[in-house]
């Protein structure tokens, strides 16, 4: 679990941060929506320890980072993993070479052992004969994957998808989608998702912040968007006239 609370970060006269409060859980995904500059990137920034906001906690399971040492910061870092947005992969490396990299890094575990989690977690993204291919020999979607695996690999506590689908196709997306969820409630991680995909939203929003000009505006679940009257919400989910269709058939069918 993370928890913010009252967190602010402006950089120079600019407040991008304002005040946010709220929990991530354990074993959901946590998806934080809202448009260009609402401040979600800078949110995730701040959860990483990679900026520090100028006010408010941060909590991971209970402790509070800014009151953590140097040594127990690092080792913090280590229960977390990352996916970005261009699967930020190793053009020069190997799938293997690119989901050893931090069992390499940060741990000391023997060749056969790395090789051993390495297969494991290859086969959990349905990836086993992908070992000895270079990125560009693979689509978006398994280069995705491909990076997942690598997010997954030390066996983290909280994993940190930024937008996860961009750049995918619609079918490929909801894969992406269903095996970040199948991987969040079958090792009970805490998985933060910065998303645009409306998609993503309605299918895995277990738990949804939604960020407008660096204030939270809502939050609820996937459930629970469909019924909000709050006006900032409605018009940006449902800016698509197939969202627009859902939310008429929903709002039909409660009547």
């Amino acid at each position: 679990m993370i928890e913010i609370q009252n967190i602010h970060k402006s950089f120079g006269d600019t407040h991008v941060l304002k005040g946010i409060t709220s929990t991530f859980e354990q074993g959901k995904t946590n998806l934080v929506i809202g448009q260009s500059g609402s401040g979600k990137t800078v949110l995730m920034k701040c959860m990483l320890g990679l900026i520090e906001p100028d006010e408010g906690n941060i909590c991971y399971s209970g402790q509070r980072y800014s009151e953590l040492s140097l040594d127990e910061r690092r080792n913090l870092r280590q229960e977390m993993g990352m996916v970005f947005q261009g699967s930020a992969l190793f053009d020069s490396m190997t799938v293997e070479g690119n989901v050893k990299f931090p069992l390499e890094m940060f741990t000391k575990q023997s060749k056969s052992e790395m090789r051993d989690r390495i297969d494991f977690v290859l086969k959990r993204v349905n990836l086993t004969d992908a070992h000895e291919k270079y990125p560009s020999e693979l689509s978006g979607g398994m280069q995705k994957r491909v990076a997942i695996a690598r997010a997954i690999v030390m066996n983290p506590k909280y994993l940190f998808c930024d937008e996860p689908n961009s750049g995918l196709d619609p079918k490929t997306a909801i894969l992406i989608d269903n095996l970040i969820q199948e991987i969040t409630d079958e090792y009970s991680i805490t998985t933060i998702i910065n998303t645009h995909d409306m998609n993503s939203v309605m299918e895995i929003g277990e738990k949804i912040i939604f960020l407008k000009n660096g204030f939270k505006e809502w939050e609820g679940t996937n459930k629970e968007i469909f019924k909000t009257e709050n006006e900032a919400v409605t018009n940006f989910v449902y800016s698509s006239e197939l969202f627009k269709k859902v939310r008429q058939m929903y709002i039909e069918e409660r009547n």
